[in-house]
């Protein structure tokens, strides 16, 4: 079928919205109508890797509805509404205990932008191959075909074109707290990094009960919106003295990927404390004594089985506990290099890409 895509021909070069004839979905896939699709920080970073395929459609958090099913599907019916989230197999060693973020295939089934058999999945106006299986989705489009393991149905009473962020951002942030690192009432936590992770980790900790929520950040208003979020307390990344502003904590989690903010975010640790990271970055080099009684480890997807960890969060938002509406700015798909653009410098917290 024919249907309008954001299209990345060469890394690092603007986005452009064009028609793109979308395969029919195969065994295991289901198309979908997107009606909003969350551009995250991922998107971001890859699209400009010289080494991934292009023209490629990016987007992996999408939500939409269920328009037509492949053999074999069974747990999603057209008209059902979904969130997507991330792709796996379903029956590996990972998969099978309930880790699916460290699923054996994740990394070719969410970053190669094709299938299993290399068929990309699109074709531009000129008949060439569109990578269209970004994260399994592909939903910076006004269609996408999804696999019917990153489909999450929710309740159609639900604003459905808000929701596609659940799949992997926000996710990531609350799941990191809550299941990752599994905050505790009465803990400490510092947030090295409150843009829409950051702020979702920050609202997962008051929801665990957190006594003491620091958030860090070098934009002020980002602080700011962290405090009305449930952090106790602001921090400037900026500060010469950092870690001592910070102080010692239980849990810290940075979202950067910046080297020097990783080691802070270790060295505020007290013994035994675990420090999650989810930031793409450089390399880090840590003395092996930074690490004495506590742990470092890298997180995906905050350790989160979207089908389960979606439904939990709607139902913390319904209950006004985790507002990440507030974190939303909508634009629509033609104006997706704006979107980026507010992104990157900070006057957007967590851009929506609307189709229609």
């Amino acid at each position: 079928m024919r249907t309008r895509a954001a299209v990345l021909r060469h890394p690092g070069k603007p986005f452009a919205v064009e028609d793109v004839e979308l395969g029919e979905p195969g065994p295991g896939e289901a198309l979908v109508r997107i009606a909003g699709a969350g551009m995250c920080h991922t998107d971001v970073i890859f699209r400009e890797l010289p080494e991934l395929p292009a023209p490629m459609v990016f987007g992996h958090e999408g939500s939409g509805v269920v328009e037509a099913v492949g053999p074999g599907v069974t747990r999603v019916a057209p008209g059902d509404h979904v969130v997507m989230s991330y792709d796996s197999c379903g029956w590996c060693g990972q998969c099978m205990a309930g880790a699916a973020p460290y699923c054996d295939e994740f990394m070719a089934r969410n970053l190669s932008g094709v299938r299993a058999d290399g068929s990309t999945g699109a074709t531009d106006a000129d008949g060439g191959p569109v990578a269209a299986r970004w994260f399994g989705q592909s939903s910076f489009a006004a269609h996408a075909v999804a696999t019917e393991r990153n489909l999450v149905t929710v309740d159609p009473s639900l604003p459905l074109e808000l929701l596609g962020p659940l799949g992997c951002g926000l996710q990531t942030g609350a799941g990191s707290v809550l299941i990752a690192l599994n905050v505790r009432a009465g803990s400490s936590l510092a947030v090295f990094g409150v843009g829409p992770v950051g702020l979702a980790a920050v609202m997962a900790a008051k929801v665990a009960g957190a006594a003491e929520i620091v958030a860090v950040d070098l934009h002020a208003g980002r602080r700011e919106l962290a405090m009305e979020l449930g952090a106790t307390r602001a921090v400037d990344g900026a500060d010469p003295a950092l870690a001592a502003v910070v102080g010692q904590v239980d849990h810290s989690f940075d979202t950067t990927g910046v080297p020097d903010v990783v080691r802070t975010a270790i060295s505020v640790l007290r013994p035994r404390g675990t420090c999650g990271l989810v930031g793409v970055g450089g390399d880090i080099t840590v003395p092996p004594m930074a690490l004495a009684g506590r742990s470092l480890r890298y997180i995906f997807e905050g350790d989160a089985v979207p089908q389960q960890f979606i439904p939990h969060l709607i139902g913390l938002w319904r209950q006004g506990r985790f507002p990440f509406d507030r974190l939303i700015r909508t634009y629509p798909l033609d104006e997706i290099n704006d979107a980026e653009r507010d992104s990157a410098n900070g006057t957007t917290i967590k851009p929506i890409l609307l189709p229609s």
